[in-house]
């Protein structure tokens, strides 16, 4: 099997076409209709900027993409195969203009068979041996597919995850599973040194055999230890045959087991070999074994593991879901960072990418299919969810990490049919619980909240929601423990709350004796993220600060440590990530809840994370993107400090304030906080901190205001040129008198005209043109060189001694690019800077 994928060398053309011919008539359509092809990279979507549109709805339609490939397949009558490891939502393929493929689904892998269509391709004459190849990609909304419309994320569209060319024989591997012994195992006794006496792996495989050939097959199953060396072999002789078939059996002496400190990763390698050629396959798979006790906590390997969660969506700035391979890595790498053990991959079959880093760090998976919300369909709307769950466990069969598979996510959100009918939604949920169990013994189903199936699945998560949503975060243990005894197993999936990124507060939200309490008081219910309307809760009545966020945090870890009966729960979501079902978020059209930004940086809410559940020492100082604190002089102020160390040592402006232990029940910050009195003007802190006998620091500096201020009545705007050509603009808010006003929280819009470009519809609080202000400020980067012809190369700069000032002083162009930026606040004048 020869690969490579497809990244370079393809033009998109986002709209409808009358049909295919058009799309190698593109010279002419962009000549008479104005349509051009854009140069585009796979992975490619065409949603990567419209989603965060404050001002109108992202493109639902299609979206086309081709290219001309050259292939060389090395195998006499080889197959010639396009391999997508994703696109969405329906995808049709064409090699020049016939048809030869088409996939439902946007988020499982797919192939297309084009040998025969690229042989006849070849021979067109204008494209010198070139095959033609087109795309077309349609995420328009249908009722009768999944996921529905209503879910709180988009619909994207797009070749938005890797394209790989494959040539392999006439008869070749199609896919090998492999099985340990799962049951075996849990019977064993795990000894001292994390390992068992043995486990049996079985090896499946199916063959890709499209003309029914009937020739002798050798096959060799190679299996290789951590290392990479090789521990056994089996040789086997065989007649091609349909389906899967059981190769060999190995017997695999004291394995090592896989776990979330050790992720073990052990190498199966098959070759098929015919008179045709030969193909191997290489798979990676682990040793573990798991249990969910019965109305008791998770058990990994025999030993109990409190699962320490989150959450994550296929969604970035600048990108929407088509995130490079490095972008994934480095995703997934500061998940693990945080000390997450566990994650949920919400709410469909995610990148192989992602599935080999949870088997590479230790991150165990619960992963689901779209069927999210809207009710049931009819029945091709039941087969797409039967082929979406058949493909996920397939094709992600052999993770170790993985350990349940979710059948669906608030399937009692009725919104999508004029009829809803509990008993045909149970009935399918049992249908497709049945089928997971039959096509994976070794794994168990999950659902999120949907209380009247909660009995048919084997793992449930109710929706609780204390202290955002619902109730008051000072409940949340209480209520888990009254739905955990209500179902044999109990996984807590989503909470958290909203959070405007660097949005501080001197006191957090404090109107938590007006919220309904009660049996059942923090359960969320249809409606509850809307911002107006129904009973006072914290979501629509709070301050969506960073401060409120990483106290809920705090009190929530704090009890999970003490909760000895919990099998665990996953905070939601890890990133932010773009929604079409939240217009008036203080970002338009995101959802907030992120310990990160849509581009990875690090919320305050990250470190109170780390204080918890990391292994490596660590230590921070909170508020490091709260320039400005606020108060009179001389009173009283708290600073916080979140560190796994067991003591910290706090200095403001030179002087000790004394030295803290950490004790996780003294809420907050688990003791480490200091009351202190800070100097007018400029304040610096450092911290440092001890963790067996490793020592880490902290340091921050914040200017204490202690002038009150009025209403605010004007915005003024700053700008700062930033070392790669960007520049940063400013905009902050102050009263009649000139004083800044840090809590001020009204909406700004950017605006620019001239030469430059706003670097906006990213998702992020400086990537946005329409924001609220976050403690008092509001701020966006500029491409100087974004709309100009002056820009000489993509790297000309505004400076003295850069190539734009160079140009223009030589007279090659007429003027140096020139831009003006606009903040508006509705009731006050605009601001404007001019930037040159």
């Amino acid at each position: 099997m020869l690969g490579q994928r497809l990244n370079q060398n393809w033009e998109h053309y986002c709209g409808s076409l009358g049909g295919v011919w058009e799309v190698w008539r593109g010279d002419k359509l962009q000549n008479h209709y104005n349509v051009p092809w854009k140069q585009v990279e796979l992975p490619h979507s065409y949603n990567a900027l419209d989603t965060m549109d404050p001002d109108s709805k992202y493109y639902q339609g299609q979206g086309w993409y081709r290219t001309k490939l050259e292939v060389n397949n090395p195998y006499p009558n080889g197959r010639t195969l396009l391999h997508f490891e994703g696109a969405g939502q329906r995808s049709s393929v064409f090699v020049y203009t016939e048809q030869v493929g088409e996939h439902l689904g946007g988020y499982d892998e797919f192939t297309v068979d084009i040998t025969e269509a690229a042989a006849r391709a070849q021979g067109i004459e204008r494209y010198e041996g070139k095959v033609a190849v087109a795309v077309m990609c349609d995420n328009s909304r249908e009722l009768e597919t999944i996921p529905s419309d209503a879910s709180d994320f988009h619909l994207y569209g797009g070749v938005y995850r890797y394209l790989n060319l494959v040539y392999v024989p006439a008869m070749s591997l199609e896919k090998v599973h492999i099985e340990t012994d799962t049951q075996a195992l849990q019977k064993s006794t795990v000894t001292g040194s994390g390992s068992i006496s043995s486990c049996t792996v079985k090896v499946r495989a199916a063959l890709y055999n499209p003309k029914g050939l009937n020739e002798n097959l050798q096959l060799t199953i190679q299996l290789m230890d951590p290392t990479g060396k090789v521990i056994a072999v089996s040789n086997v002789s065989s007649m091609p045959w349909e389906g899967e078939k059981e190769l060999t059996v190995f017997e695999l002496d004291t394995p090592q087991l896989w776990s979330t400190d050790q992720p073990v990763l052990y190498g199966c390698k098959v070759t098929l070999s015919s008179v045709h050629g030969e193909t191997t396959v290489n798979e990676k798979f682990g040793v573990r074994f798991f249990e969910f006790m019965k109305q008791g906590p998770f058990k990994l390997n025999g030993e109990r593991l409190l699962l320490r969660g989150t959450h994550r969506h296929e969604d970035h700035a600048g990108v929407g879901p088509a995130m490079t391979e490095e972008m994934i890595r480095e995703e997934m790498r500061l998940i693990k960072s945080m000390g997450a053990n566990f994650i949920r991959l919400g709410h469909y079959q995610q990148s192989r990418i992602v599935l080999n880093l949870c088997d590479d760090l230790g991150i165990l998976v619960w992963e689901e299919i779209p069927w999210c919300r809207g009710g049931l369909g009819g029945e091709a709307y039941r087969q797409q969810c039967r082929d979406m769950l058949s493909s996920m466990i397939s094709q992600h069969y052999n993770h170790p990490s993985v350990i349940l598979w979710g059948l669906g996510n608030e399937n009692d959100w009725e919104c999508d049919f004029d009829y809803f009918d509990q008993e045909e939604i149970r009935g399918f949920m049992k249908e497709l619980h049945d089928l997971s169990h039959q096509l994976d013994a070794g794994r168990l189903t999950a659902i999120r909240r949907c209380e009247f199936c909660k009995d048919i699945i084997d793992v449930y998560s109710p929706s609780i929601w204390a202290g955002w949503y619902r109730g008051i975060y000072t409940d949340y243990e209480k209520s888990s423990r009254m739905a955990f005894e209500q179902v044999d197993s109990f996984f807590h999936m989503e909470w958290g709350a909203d959070n405007l990124p660097t949005r501080h507060v001197e006191k957090t939200y404090t109107g938590f004796e007006y919220i309904p309490r009660g049996n059942g008081a923090t359960e969320e219910r249809d409606g509850d993220y809307l911002l107006t309307g129904g009973e006072t809760r914290v979501s629509r009545d709070g301050d969506w600060s960073e401060t409120y966020f990483c106290e809920m945090i705090d009190w929530y870890l704090k009890c999970q440590e003490g909760m000895d009966w919990l099998t665990g729960a996953a905070q939601w979501s890890f990133k932010d990530f773009a929604t079409p079902v939240r217009p008036d978020s203080p970002i338009p059209y995101l959802n907030m809840k992120g310990i990160v930004e849509r581009d990875l940086t690090k919320k305050e809410a990250f470190y109170v994370f780390q204080s918890y559940w990391s292994k490596e020492p660590m230590v921070r100082i909170y508020g490091h993107t709260m320039p400005v604190r606020w108060g009179a002089k001389d009173e009283q102020k708290c600073l916080k400090v979140y560190s796994n160390c067991s003591k910290a040592e706090l200095f403001l402006n030179g002087v000790s304030l004394g030295v803290k232990q950490r004790n996780s029940k003294d809420f907050p910050c688990a003791g480490l906080r200091w009351n202190t009195a800070f100097n007018p003007g400029m304040n610096h802190v450092q911290v440092i901190a001890e963790k067996e006998g490793i020592i880490v620091k902290d340091e921050m500096t914040f200017n204490y205001q202690t002038e009150t201020w009025g209403e605010p009545t004007e915005l003024q705007l700053t700008s700062m040129k930033q070392d790669d050509g960007r520049i940063y603009v400013e905009a902050r808010m102050f009263d009649e008198k000139g004083v800044f006003c840090p809590d001020n929280s009204h909406f700004i819009r950017f605006g620019l005209s001239g030469d430059g470009k706003l670097l906006d519809g990213l998702g992020t609080i400086h990537g946005s043109r329409l924001v609220q202000l976050a403690t008092g400020c509001a701020g966006i980067y500029i491409d100087p060189q974004g709309g100009s012809a002056a820009a000489i190369g993509e790297t000309a700069f505004i400076s003295a001694g850069g190539p734009a000032m160079a140009a223009f002083k030589a007279g090659k162009v007429a003027h140096l690019p020139t831009s003006v930026v606009s903040a508006k606040c509705e009731g006050m004048a605009t601001a404007f800077i001019t930037l040159q």
